[in-house]
């Protein structure tokens, strides 16, 4: 049963599960995209989460209570429905273990639970995987879905399309770091999250990507009608590539050559539950048969 609560006079806070799921996050998006269209008076703002979403309201317009009321009426409509959703499958590329992010890990040693590893060597043994090496092929073999955008502006919360029980998971630095190089691909708990632009974090380094998730000037090219990169509902699929790759990939995107290769899909939460591995190899595919 979903939790409701206030923040303030102008926001209501609605967790839908206290565990984090995929079908939590459908939830919670279905019911935010119900807002959007219901024409509901008074609702200034409406932002998914991970397992919740978020409500900004005007007091002045609509009375607390009966935001709660029409969101409750919203939320029993959904309920057990199965819902298909239209959203775009994005191809990112990432150079895992490059130097720049294992310079800055190095840096931060005394801060880890292991001084005496790399973020990756770490990541692999906590989740009974033979390497480094090994580690980075889960990573890049089953898509994530993007659950949440958003702490840092344009920062991807990723959450892997892998039976629970094969969701690879790292706990945060038992101090942060007070420097992250931007776009590097990190780590916390069952989260993937990029960093968008430099800066302290406490999560596992692994990677770097070349292309940038958010562009306040849009000059990116690709970013030129919106300043971030990805959105709640958009499904990611890691790439692994080498330093030559990822230093072309730069020079196309500065020369406005280059966008991430995208495929719009129709995602079903239900066929995904049924089997998350052949559900995300079948949608993966869509992209590689079009490019």
């Amino acid at each position: 049963m979903a939790r409701y609560s206030f923040g303030g006079d102008e926001h209501l806070c609605v967790e839908m599960d206290q565990s984090m799921s995929l079908r939590a996050f459908f939830k919670a998006l279905g019911v935010c995209n119900a807002v959007r269209s219901s024409g509901i008076k008074g609702i200034v703002e409406v932002c998914p989460a991970n397992a919740s979403m978020l409500l900004k309201f005007d007091p002045e317009i609509i009375k607390p209570a009966d935001v709660e009321a029409e969101i409750r009426k919203i939320e029993a409509a959904i309920e057990g429905k199965s819902r298909d959703l239209l959203t775009r499958l994005i191809e990112l590329p990432v150079y895992f273990n490059d130097p720049w992010s294992h310079e800055t890990m190095m840096r931060f040693r005394d801060r880890h639970q292991d001084p005496n590893s790399t973020d990756l060597e770490f990541a692999a043994r906590v989740n009974d995987l033979p390497s480094g090496e090994a580690f980075i092929d889960a990573y890049a073999a089953a898509p994530w879905f993007c659950t949440m955008v958003g702490f840092v502006p344009g920062t991807p919360w990723l959450y892997q399309m892998v039976k629970r029980e094969k969701q690879l998971q790292v706990p945060k630095y038992v101090r942060p770091r007070t420097d992250t190089p931007k776009q590097t691909v990190s780590h916390g708990g069952c989260f993937s999250a990029i960093y968008p632009v430099r800066g302290p974090g406490g999560y596992q380094c692994f990677g770097i990507t070349p292309v940038p998730m958010f562009d306040a000037t849009q000059k990116t090219k690709f970013l030129k009608n919106f300043t971030t990169l990805f959105r709640p509902g958009d499904v990611v699929k890691y790439r692994a590539i080498e330093r030559k790759e990822y230093d072309q990939i730069i020079g196309d995107i500065d020369s406005g050559k280059y966008e991430p290769p995208t495929q719009d899909i129709t995602f079903s939460i239900d066929e995904c539950e049924k089997n998350p591995e052949a559900y995300g190899a079948k949608i993966v595919e869509q992209l590689h048969v079009r490019n």
